[in-house]
């Protein structure tokens, strides 16, 4: 697959996307809390990819570190404050527990809002570059190095950034648990901050990969 990409074979990037959209889609949304801008990243990542793809190394494993540190960038760029992600984590979350339901699919629908709610508000207590980690290692289930591939840091930095991550998200919980606020989404003042059309997927989003957990 890498030789084929690096030659620029058409049918080696439809592979790839067909393979790794719905991972780069996930990803993107749960680092921008918007699903119109994760598939506006999507599309760029693999646009950026193609531009790019001489750089990818002859050897080595799956593409999807390399993939999801380009759809990182390009969703840095999209969101560049936390601000901008708490207003959209906010909207998001509102918009996923307002919809109408069947009567039958009520309670699982009610569940998964409620799940897609709690996360999002988690996510806005991070500061970017924990969100980031987080995201890729917890939402991805990249190990250290393949997250430090995708990311271009130490992988002690992503370790450090994963236990601060971590730390927060477990106090986030104890909050939440405390107020009975869970299922609500509400603003988070900064601590020193988831086939080829994906929409339909939302729940998906926010549930951990379970390949390479650490």
């Amino acid at each position: 697959m890498r030789t084929r990409v690096r030659a620029g074979e058409s049918s080696a990037f439809a592979e790839l996307f067909d393979s790794y959209s719905r991972a780069v889609y996930n990803h993107a949304f749960r680092l921008t809390a918007d699903w119109s801008v994760a598939e506006d990243v999507m599309a760029a990542t693999f646009l950026e990819a193609w531009r790019l793809r001489d750089r990818v190394e002859p050897e080595g494993g799956s593409l999807r570190p390399w993939l999801l540190g380009i759809a990182t960038n390009t969703a840095r760029n999209q969101y560049r404050s936390n601000r901008r992600y708490r207003a959209a984590a906010t909207a998001a979350a509102a918009a996923e527990l307002s919809v109408a339901d069947h009567a039958d699919e009520v309670a699982d629908r009610v569940d998964d809002r409620r799940r897609l709610a709690t996360a999002l508000t988690a996510l806005a207590a991070l500061r970017r570059p924990e969100r980031e980690v987080i995201t890729l290692c917890l939402g991805e289930g990249l190990d250290y190095e393949a997250a430090a591939e995708a990311l271009g840091i130490p992988v002690g930095t992503v370790a450090s950034r994963l236990s601060r991550a971590r730390k927060k998200l477990r106090a986030a919980a104890v909050r939440s648990a405390t107020d009975g606020q869970g299922g609500k989404v509400r603003g988070n003042r900064e601590g020193g901050r988831l086939g080829r059309q994906i929409r339909g997927d939302h729940t998906n989003a926010i549930r951990p990969a379970q390949e390479g957990n650490r």
